[in-house]
């Protein structure tokens, strides 16, 4: 799978080892940046190339870091074709009902969900929230999980780019 990757200063290290660990399970990567560490840096710059090459189709999907994912899923999600689900931790709320509507105690439905529900196409990963290991077990079901293609879901998913 071709994959766009990029972060902001709160990731820069995670992302270099979550690309080494990609591309030895195959993967295509290509980093958007930063190309240094600069503490000053602003995660739009980057994540904007991300989305853009994602919603091109250019790249099957995206993966982008940050302190939270917040704000680089907010601007990842700013364009018509993007569909950015964050992941900050593998905390289970108190009734957590999986996609047939059963309750699970899986700390990665969320990431199930966001694939099989919303066909998300960016991954943020909260890189001041996660070890590698979280981050490395959210992408692999991500990258793995299909998108249901139930009428529901693909009709709703739609109706975010009609504006």
């Amino acid at each position: 799978m071709n994959i766009a990757l990029a972060t902001d200063h709160a990731g820069y290290e995670q992302l270099k080892s979550l690309q080494a660990w990609l591309e030895s399970l195959g993967h295509t990567c290509h980093n958007f940046g930063p190309a240094s560490l600069q503490p000053d840096d602003d995660y739009t710059d980057f994540v904007k190339a991300v989305a853009k090459a994602v919603a091109s189709g250019e790249y099957q999907r995206g993966i982008i870091m940050g302190g939270s994912g917040q704000g680089e899923a907010m601007a990842a999600n700013r364009l018509r074709g993007i569909r950015c689900a964050v992941f900050y931790g593998t905390a289970v709320a108190r009734k957590v009902v999986d996609a047939s509507g059963r309750v699970s105690h899986d700390p990665y439905e969320i990431i199930k969900l966001s694939r099989l529900h919303n066909d998300s196409n960016v991954l943020s990963l909260a890189a001041r929230f996660l070890n590698m290991e979280d981050m490395k077990d959210a992408t692999k079901l991500w990258l793995e999980t299909p998108f249901s293609n139930e009428a529901r879901h693909s009709r709703r998913n739609s109706k975010l780019d009609e504006a």
